[in-house]
């Protein structure tokens, strides 16, 4: 069914805030991943730390700034890739940090 729709912040999708980690916290997370950050201690920490919402937006105004500096290929420099699954094993995204 590629019609079905899951909210991955449910009962504040539509608001900017920090529910998304009180929902991590309390095992309620959407994906694997979500539940692998409360196995990591340092991830843990900074669930903890983020329902401070100044943490949380200023952290968030960071890692745009972070991602505005990523090179992105195009034209003939780029690759569309047809399977990404098979050719990428991992996906990181680092929020704080370098």
């Amino acid at each position: 069914d590629n019609k079905t729709i899951v909210e991955m912040d449910p009962g504040s999708f539509r608001t900017f805030d920090t529910n998304y980690f009180v929902n991590v916290k309390k095992n309620r997370g959407l994906f694997q991943s979500d539940a692998a950050l409360l196995t990591d201690n340092e991830a843990q920490s900074y669930i903890n730390q983020q329902f401070e919402y100044l943490s949380f937006f200023s952290d968030f105004a960071v890692s745009m700034e972070k991602m505005g500096r990523i090179g992105v290929l195009t034209g003939t420099r780029g690759q569309i890739r047809r399977h990404s699954a098979s050719q990428l094993t991992e996906l990181h995204f680092i929020i704080v940090g370098d």
